[in-house]
């Protein structure tokens, strides 16, 4: 007998699982609530597929933060270098980009999603789209909402239906951008379980602050190229404030600010907010010059220029930095005229975030399945036989591939928890599954 295994999801997460279980030789079914399978992965293929990162993995395991003790056996298990030799297997070879971040070479997701489609159809694992999870019987076997219902309704038509399983994974994804299908109404249905799960944030998101309405009309979706940002102007070396610069991009918004930088971030951000109310954001307009540099050149230029042509002059600053340098000063004063003051604000321009913005427009989120509600195998110590992989795990990362890489990580490690446990169950029930 081969063990049926339900996999809730068709994600990164609850595909990698598939593949790792049919190829022990399960028969596994996964249901998925939209028409389509891997939506989010075909969304991160608009960014060229940022598949995961190339730095040392133990500076790559830092990354996870507090979630970095119980994701790194995971993550080990199944490594950066895994991915791209998986991704190799599917005909989509992989390069490192300048950043250290990999992509496979057609910058693209749906090459990759149609090879790996492929290569479960040959295994034998049954994709039912359309299939909404809503739970579990009395007798224990998956709830489901499909466009067939239990066998018995007619087509187009969508009806209640049962399936059991020896073993259900679930990998039902957080709840940013819910039109690509995680939407977190799931979590309704673990704590009627008594399964603890910690309220869904924005991470990786942008921030609302308060513009000025010029300056809204004028740049909003400028981008600042070349910049960095510090929390509160914390600076880049030695102790805690290692990681609070960086280096990138970010892009002006009606709302506040967004872009890469900003989601380096933004976990910081959102927990200071949290905390005090507002946080204060440090843009380093030109972070290639130390301030007496910058002082230096500004001093260089006719004194009797306006401060645009100045700052255009003396440092290249478009004109949307030289706006930002307007916007950084208490209401109704000006960029002081003095080299090393004005030297100093470019150095340091503050922006005061609000709030983080919605969860909807958020990359990812933070919170889901706490950890305590999991063994080391990712199986619900309240509801033996259940596992959980992915973003519906309380844990978060920055983008860089870190997101991706613990989804797949994820999968393969509950996969592996799922045939452990079926051992343990089955006491040699299921020979195929080593």
């Amino acid at each position: 007998m081969r063990p049926a295994i339900v996999i809730v999801g068709a994600g990164p997460a609850g595909l990698a699982a598939a593949e790792r279980l049919a190829e022990a030789g399960c028969a596994v079914s996964v249901l998925e609530r939209m028409p389509t399978i891997g939506r989010r992965l075909l969304m991160a293929g608009r960014g060229g597929l940022n598949l995961t990162h190339s730095e040392p993995f133990e500076r790559f395991v830092t990354r996870y933060g507090a979630a970095r003790s119980w994701l790194e056996p995971a993550l080990r298990g199944f490594a950066p270098d895994d991915l791209r030799r998986w991704a190799d297997g599917l005909g989509q070879p992989c390069f490192v980009g300048s950043s250290g971040r990999v992509f496979p070479l057609a910058m693209k997701a749906s090459p990759l999603l149609r090879a790996w489609r492929a290569r479960l159809d040959a295994l034998g694992v049954r994709l039912l789209t359309r299939h909404d999870w809503t739970g579990w019987d009395e007798a224990g076997r998956v709830r489901f909402v499909g466009p067939q219902g239990d066998g018995r309704q007619g087509d187009g038509m969508r009806g209640e239906g049962t399936m059991p399983a020896d073993a259900v994974l679930l990998a039902l994804g957080g709840a940013s951008r819910p039109r690509l299908g995680a939407d977190g109404r799931w979590t309704a249905l673990l704590e009627e379980a008594g399964i603890g799960v910690a309220p869904f944030r924005p991470a990786n998101c942008g921030f609302v602050t308060s513009w000025s309405r010029e300056f809204c009309d004028r740049f909003a979706g400028t981008p600042l190229r070349g910049i960095a940002l510090m929390l509160d102007g914390v600076p880049d070396e030695g102790g805690a404030g290692e990681d609070a610069r960086v280096r990138g991009e970010a892009v002006v918004t009606r709302r506040g600010l967004e872009g890469g930088a900003v989601y380096a971030l933004s976990a910081r951000l959102r927990e200071r907010i949290a905390r005090h109310g507002t946080a204060r954001l440090m843009i380093d307009l030109r972070p290639d010059m130390a301030c007496d540099a910058v002082a230096g050149r500004l001093a260089r230029v006719r004194g009797r220029e306006s401060l645009s042509n100045l700052l255009r002059k003396a440092l290249r600053l478009p004109p949307v930095a030289v706006a930002l340098l307007r916007e950084g000063m208490p209401h109704g004063e000006s960029p002081p005229r003095d080299t090393v003051a004005l030297a100093r604000l470019v150095k340091a321009v503050p922006v005061v975030a609000t709030a983080p913005d919605s969860l909807e427009r958020a990359i990812s989120a933070a919170g889901g399945v706490r950890r305590a509600e999991i063994d080391a195998r990712f199986m619900l110590r309240a509801r033996p036989g259940v596992f959980v992989a992915g973003e519906m795990l309380d844990w978060e990362a920055p983008t860089g591939g870190y997101l991706l890489q613990a989804c797949f990580a994820t999968g393969h490690a509950a996969a592996r928890g799922v045939l452990d446990w079926l051992q343990e169950q089955g006491k040699g029930r299921y020979p195929s599954c080593p």
